[in-house]
């Protein structure tokens, strides 16, 4: 079984330099390292939260052409990248400490999100040099009976608004995908 998902994530941003400023705050803040800010035919700057152990990685580089990106017109392309968070406290104090405090703009403050996971929590923000898309999310590996029951409840919800869904939500999103060839 894989135990390891994306590898790494690189995003092109118009203003390379005030990018990697804000970058460089942002996940400071968070705890990460960053490394490789190096020009070896093209220029990126790394960052990990658990350098140098193997673990997935953003990188941002300068982008050739396009300007700011507006995630709510839903362009193709990414729509948002999520980064893992340690605690619910920790989603609260970026948003306070960080977020308010550099003007970010915060498109959806911090809240639980039930139908996503049992205590799903989160706050999701635009980056203001590139437009790109954010969310810091924590997942808690132990749910509370209650963070479990409002999952459900947040199911059964959808599923009332859904009367086209020929199932429960939790059958009809496991899906089955093929095998490798062989």
């Amino acid at each position: 079984m894989r135990w390891r998902g994306i590898s790494h994530l690189e995003l092109s941003v118009p203003d390379y330099d005030n990018a990697v400023t804000f970058y460089d705050r942002m996940f400071g803040w968070l705890g990460y390292k960053s490394f490789w800010t190096l020009d070896i035919g093209y220029r990126s700057t790394y960052y990990m939260a658990r350098f140098p152990w193997p673990h997935s990685y953003v990188g941002i580089q300068p982008a050739r052409t396009g300007g700011k990106l507006d995630h709510g017109a839903r362009a193709t392309g990414i729509h948002h990248v999520a980064l893992w968070a340690k605690s619910r406290r920790e989603v609260d104090a970026f948003h306070r400490e960080f977020l308010r405090p550099e003007g970010v703009t915060v498109t959806d403050p911090p809240a639980e999100y039930a139908v996503y996971a049992p205590g799903y929590y989160a706050v999701f923000f635009d980056d203001p040099v590139s437009g790109i898309h954010w969310e810091l999310a924590h997942i808690p590996r132990l749910p509370t009976p209650r963070q479990f029951l409002a999952f459900r409840r947040a199911l059964r919800n959808e599923a009332a608004r859904h009367p086209d869904w020929s199932a429960p939500p939790e059958k009809l999103a496991m899906r089955k995908l093929p095998p490798r060839s062989r």
